[in-house]
């Protein structure tokens, strides 16, 4: 790795991570993006981590052979303190620097130079789902710069529209992979559930917390992280996940009513960190559970009328809204949701 290997580090939501095309990695891909990273260490002081699940991330991306898609996307989270890097999970903030990164790396061409717009359609490999990004333009290359504020970021950026479709139970491979809108596990209602993301809702009343406390005062609560780790365990197989004590599946994630005239609060694990704001396809997955009349978030989102829905799930950095549609059962047919990307550097990395 004496000649480093090409990469463009970039902001992809509330995310950051190496974006490599697949040809460019080498075959010990895992022992390679540690030592990118700088695994297993708290500060990954050794590698470009910046000692969050968050900053520690990678997309590898292909040209797509599949008909109708653009390019492959393949999400790895590479473990701040462990020697571990999975795809057991997608990653749709991460997703949202995917288009750009295609279109900067030539796998995708517009029309023509004077096109605004990139519609860039992507194959999420990790749950085999498609996700159309629409990706502003100048001059044939990705605009990142505009007026676009998203909670969880500092400043403003373009949008990069992101709509999803048929996510249920990409993961699990059922919606509500025990068939039952709730279950009892160690004694606390639950929904189990798989829209994009497998996630345990799970009532904060029931974990003796508030639901608005700060991911600091969470992470420092020993109890509760104990019983949500236990809860989390007898969930896993139960969610068609088998053992998933070195997973980063599912995700677990408390809900309370919302503070700030959103749908509704909450303060999810990622599994062992309190996420600082919430993951694109996480937000949908609790975004579907707060249309099931047994879940525990139902009976705290506030919901409006009609097939046509805005909801902002709050978290620690502000909220994300979600416009989803319904179908005729009620359930989400498609699930849209503006994020922003920036490009950092574009270079290579060596190890």
């Amino acid at each position: 790795m004496s000649d480093g290997v090409r990469c463009m580090w970039m902001r992809g939501g509330t995310s950051k991570g190496g974006y490599f095309l697949e040809e460019d990695l080498p075959e010990n891909r895992s022992e390679f993006l540690l030592r990118v990273m700088g695994s297993p260490d708290t500060r990954q002081i050794d590698g470009m981590g910046g000692a969050d699940p968050l900053t520690s991330k990678v997309a590898v991306v292909k040209k797509s052979t599949r008909e109708g898609v653009d390019v492959d996307y393949l999400f790895l989270q590479v473990a701040v303190d462990q020697p571990v890097v999975t795809d057991a999970q997608n990653c749709g903030n991460i997703l949202a620097g995917v288009g750009p990164f295609a279109i900067e790396r030539g796998l995708v061409a517009p029309a023509s130079n004077d096109a605004d717009m990139a519609f860039v359609t992507i194959y999420m490999e990790n749950t085999g789902q498609a996700a159309i990004a629409r990706v502003p333009l100048h001059d044939g290359l990705p605009v990142y710069t505009g007026n676009t504020s998203i909670d969880g970021v500092p400043g403003t950026s373009v949008a990069i529209p992101l709509e999803f479709k048929d996510t249920a139970g990409s993961t699990c491979g059922a919606l509500l992979p025990t068939g039952s809108e709730v279950d009892v596990v160690e004694g606390i209602n639950v929904t189990m559930i798989d829209n994009g993301m497998p996630v345990v809702v799970l009532n904060a009343a029931d974990m003796n917390i508030e639901g608005n406390e700060t991911c600091a005062a969470l992470e420092a609560n020993n109890a509760l992280r104990t019983k949500l780790e236990s809860i989390r365990l007898k969930c896993g197989p139960m969610m068609n996940l088998g053992d998933v004590q070195d997973q980063t599946v599912p995700k677990m994630t408390m809900v309370s009513a919302p503070l700030n005239g959103g749908t509704i609060t909450t303060r999810t694990f990622i599994p062992h960190r309190c996420h600082s704001s919430i993951g694109v396809l996480g937000a949908v997955s609790v975004a579907t559970a707060c249309l099931l009349p047994e879940s525990p978030a139902y009976k705290h989102a506030a919901l409006s009328n009609g097939k046509s829905q805005s909801l902002a799930i709050e978290h620690p950095s502000g909220a994300t809204g979600i416009e989803a549609t319904l179908d005729d059962n009620g359930s989400i047919d498609s699930a849209a949701i503006v994020r922003t990307a920036r490009k950092l550097f574009d270079g290579y990395v060596f190890t």
